[in-house]
């Protein structure tokens, strides 16, 4: 009898949260470490990589806190799971990054006007950010969370949202015949947002 090749669909990976007291570094890299392009279980915190230059780095199991990576260049870089919390990361292009165990988590970051256009995210949770203008345009967020963002004029267009949860989303406006929405969660305040593109005017009595 032949076996199944139906895959299994993939578990969340925990968040990194330990991190050796030696690797937790403040505002900018240590002498011994200003040529290290490897970080595995650091906690950057404060550091401003605003518009530099971190294209085939890779970091693993890392966590940035109250970091600046504006405008950075991201080309080849691995982020494999990564944390990111109360960072500015304004237009990153995701999609650029290392596709192998790519894996992020989003606590109240900045992410306006970010791209994850194509990028695997299956259960990716984003708490508390702004995705203003944010390109998701066939990414994969299957059982993807956005647990109170701002999603105002965010692209969504042939994005796979199986699963994804919107209930607590703000502003979510997405066409559900150009996205697949399999029991996708929607609060009754998101439903004009769905509706936006029918020209239907909702009356709330």
């Amino acid at each position: 009898m032949p076996r199944s090749t139906a895959r299994k669909a993939a578990k969340p990976l925990r968040k990194p949260d330990y991190f050796p007291p030696e690797n937790v570094l403040h505002r900018t890299l240590p002498a011994e470490l200003a040529r290290q392009r490897e970080f595995e279980e650091y906690h950057f915190v404060g550091f401003d990589w605003s518009q530099a230059d971190l294209s085939g780095w890779r970091f693993s199991e890392c966590l940035f806190e109250n970091c600046n990576l504006a405008g950075a260049t991201i080309t080849n870089t691995a982020l494999q799971n990564v944390a990111f919390a109360g960072c500015k990361l304004l237009g990153l292009p995701f999609q650029r990054c290392r596709e192998l165990l790519f894996a992020v988590h989003f606590d109240q970051c900045q992410l306006d006007y970010a791209s994850f256009a194509g990028r695997a995210l299956p259960h990716t949770r984003f708490v508390g950010c702004s995705l203003q203008e944010a390109d998701f345009t066939q990414a994969d967020l299957t059982g993807t969370v956005f647990q109170d963002c701002l999603l105002r004029r965010a692209v969504f267009q042939q994005t796979t949202l199986v699963e994804a949860d919107f209930s607590t989303a703000q502003e979510v406006e997405l066409d559900p015949t150009a996205n697949n929405l399999k029991h996708a969660r929607f609060s009754l305040h998101s439903l004009p947002g769905l509706l936006t593109q029918y020209g239907l005017v909702i009356v709330d009595e």
